[in-house]
């Protein structure tokens, strides 16, 4: 077996993410949420401007770097195309459960979040997975790399026995967070490794 004649390589698709993760840096700075209510899925980048000071250093410095990038696939679209639900706000509807986890948390203000986003539709919802990794790896975001658990969920009845996030020892508020009696990570440690962060990305 030759692994090579197994290998596929496409410049021009490498082309397209680029393409699709420049417009999407380029569309305009939104509230969190959007002030008005839209249909799709697609890619989308959570912004800060606030005063906690384990991120003012970080972020006062360069107000184009995200502190969180995500993605919304419309219901159905894992199955397969023709179940799809093309009109259903997949991408509102995450960046407004978001927007319930931030205002919750008791030492973060929801006015001080902003987001950007691009609604990918028919053939190029395709590309949802692939320019949410592109953008990720673009930017490092700091709750995908070194701090976890800001886009979990409630896991529900019976399974509180699991331990808190990183996310949810930093920013406590979340009620369902709040129900989780594992042992938690330590504060210390979640604040050594946010240091670290802050000293690569000012490098």
């Amino acid at each position: 077996m030759k692994l090579e004649e197994h290998i596929f390589h496409s410049e021009s698709f490498i082309e397209l993410i680029d393409e699709a993760v420049a417009f999407m840096v380029n569309t305009p700075m939104e509230s969190l949420p959007p002030d008005e209510k839209f249909s799709g899925g697609g890619v989308y980048s959570l912004y800060y401007s606030g005063d906690f000071p384990l991120y003012q250093k970080i972020y006062s410095q360069n107000k184009e770097l995200p502190i969180y990038v995500g993605k919304a696939v419309l219901p159905g679209w894992r199955q397969g195309r023709g179940t799809v639900k093309e009109n259903d706000p997949a991408l509102f509807r995450r960046l407004s459960e978001h927007s319930r986890s931030i205002n919750a948390a008791k030492n973060l203000k929801l006015s001080h979040f902003s987001c950007r986003f691009v609604v990918l539709k028919s053939q190029e919802a395709d590309l949802i997975s692939t320019v949410e990794a592109a953008m990720t790896r673009k930017y490092n975001p700091l709750w995908n790399s070194h701090i976890d658990g800001f886009g979990n969920h409630d896991p529900g009845k019976g399974r509180y026995e699991q331990a808190k996030s990183e996310w949810d020892v930093l920013h406590p508020g979340r009620e369902w967070a709040e129900r989780l009696n594992g042992t938690p990570p330590d504060g210390n440690k979640i604040e050594e490794k946010i240091g670290v962060y802050r000293v690569s990305k000012s490098n």
